[in-house]
């Protein structure tokens, strides 16, 4: 049964924020038998769906696309490792969330390490080391947020531009991009090529030249801005007044039908010469290598930190389990048969859930990666500022022709609204469940409820601020993804700490389980310190 946020089908309320409250009333906690058939476990998932919906948008659309025009195929590898390897990480934090009945920063703040202790008024403040680095990831997450509703701004001041203003930047603008395709197109015929077609095209170019120059400077418009503020607006009705269902299924919807439109895309792409994908370079993205410079490795691995699972999508990860039902279906932690029983099916459940929507956002992850490759990297076309979805819209024009831009729109808007919103949604719970962790607050289910709302108002509001004063989305983007890979190996240690000394007997993994996580925190931990000597000394 699907329950609304901040509601359960007891007395008491169900909110997804540090402990169900429920662990002290057996009779409340609605212990249930996890399914045993494919079908019945298909019925079951929906977390990781929340998941793919929140990644898509900034890791995929924005950062993916960006590397892959600065490094053309070189780190496929690495994309796809960024995608898979993190999985790991995930299941772990959601298998203590269900057995333990406690959220992703209750659990945080029990790993060892430093602790820090202050006196709030009357209140004893704690936070351990990993809790006060979440909270300065936590804010350049809002920035990352205000770079994805930039963009779904900048995708609808396309669509309907409010301004006359607004409506000769994007003549301009899409004359521009249209031009550097045509170069690049020219650049990337074959050397047997008729000469009468080279001719034909370079006619083009000049004419496209010469009208580009007559049009003078690109007036400047706020149409983006003015589209961002509506769009929060629109976001923060949906926050306050969702539910879990809502959120499940609008993220599914709307991650589905632009993956479709693009892996098509891709596949649609072999067929012309200039920008198909060859056996090649496919090999090439594959060898492990690394392309020339500094920065398209930078890019990369500031990717690495948000493709996929990023760090944030595995907080939150936990967070949506609880908000299911699994927790509360497993029961009280006393490690009787019925519950290891319970236990264990309702992980296999979880388990078919991580790994689904893994494989849903890995192909969606290469697919973008290589219409990146294919098209903006060809063209010399590096996605940044204002003209952002301008120069992504590139990668569907090959295919799609003059429609391509019109597609794109749409795509852009469905998946980085779906992950603004729902990104939100799970920073909501985060904020409001540090509160209580640190002791800042005493939550009640009623004011904690209460917070999710205020959240759900002020995170979207001083996220679409961060755009409206620095206009960039894909360096917010990036920083945040930069803070997200160091936070990484963090998680990584939490993670074996709660599976060495934290996880029952009777629920450990095998050591092919285990080794698999040691190397996910093996690559966590690279990524991590590297971006953080990249930041310091590079």
């Amino acid at each position: 049964m699907k329950m609304p946020i901040g509601q359960t089908t007891g007395d008491k309320k169900f909110d997804g924020t540090r402990r169900m409250d429920f662990k002290n009333n057996d009779e409340q906690r609605e212990t249930r038998e996890a399914p045993t058939t494919a079908i019945g476990i298909l019925r079951n998932i929906g977390p990781g769906m929340i998941l793919a919906g929140s990644i898509v948008g900034s890791g995929e659309l924005i950062a993916t696309t960006r590397t892959g025009a600065e490094a053309h195929f070189d780190f496929l590898w690495l994309i796809i490792l960024g995608c898979v390897i993190k999985v790991f990480a995930q299941i772990e934090l959601g298998r203590y969330a269900i057995t333990n009945g406690k959220t992703t920063l209750s659990a945080l703040n029990e790993v060892p390490g430093p602790i820090f202790r202050f006196d709030f008024g009357k209140r004893r403040i704690r936070a351990n080391w990993i809790i006060c680095y979440w909270l300065l990831m936590f804010l350049s997450i809002l920035g990352q947020q205000g770079g994805i509703v930039g963009g779904v701004g900048q995708a609808m001041a396309i669509s309907i531009p409010l301004t006359e203003e607004g409506k000769i930047y994007n003549e301009n603008i899409a004359r521009k991009v249209s031009l550097d395709v045509k170069k690049a197109e020219l650049a990337n015929l074959r050397k047997n090529t008729n000469p009468a077609e080279k001719n034909t095209r370079l006619k083009e170019i000049s004419k496209m030249s010469e009208e580009i120059e007559k049009m003078g400077a690109v007036p400047k418009a706020n149409d983006h801005i003015y589209w961002s503020l509506i769009l929060t607006g629109a976001a923060i009705f949906l926050l306050v007044w969702g539910k879990f269902s809502f959120i499940e299924r609008f993220s599914v919807f709307l991650v589905a039908a632009f993956t479709l439109v693009t892996i098509a895309n891709l596949f649609a792409l072999q067929s012309y010469d200039k920008w198909a994908v060859t056996m090649v370079e496919l090999k090439r993205g594959l060898s492990f290598g690394f392309p020339e410079g500094n920065k398209p490795l930078i890019t990369a691995l500031a990717t690495f930190g948000i493709i996929g699972v990023g760090a944030s999508e595995l907080l939150a990860y936990p967070y949506w389990c609880l908000e299911k039902g699994y927790g509360k279906f497993v029961g009280k932690r006393d490690e009787s048969e019925n519950w290891i029983r319970r236990a264990k099916g309702w992980m296999r459940v979880m388990h078919w859930d991580s790994w689904g929507a893994m494989i849903v956002y890995t192909f969606c992850t290469i697919a973008f990666y290589l219409l990146g490759a294919a098209v903006l990297g060809r063209s010399n076309l590096i996605p940044e500022g204002s003209e952002m979805i301008q120069t992504l819209s590139a990668m569907y024009q090959p295919v799609f022709g003059d429609f391509a831009q019109n597609l794109f729109l749409f795509g852009a808007f469905a998946v980085l609204f779906s992950t603004f919103y729902v990104a939100i949604a799970a920073q909501s719970r985060l904020a409001v469940d540090v509160g209580s962790v640190t002791g800042i607050v005493k939550l009640n289910e009623r004011t904690r409820a209460a917070g999710l709302k205020w959240a759900g108002i002020i995170l979207p509001m001083l996220s679409v601020l961060c755009y409206v004063f620095f206009p960039k989305p894909v360096v917010l983007v990036l920083i945040a993804g930069t803070l997200q890979a160091i936070m990484l190996p963090l998680i990584g240690f939490a993670v074996l700490y709660f599976r060495y000394k934290k996880c029952d007997d009777q629920l450990r993994p095998g050591k092919v389980w285990d080794f698999f996580l040691w190397l996910s925190f093996g690559a966590f931990l690279v990524v991590g310190t590297y971006q953080a000597y990249a930041k310091l000394f590079l």
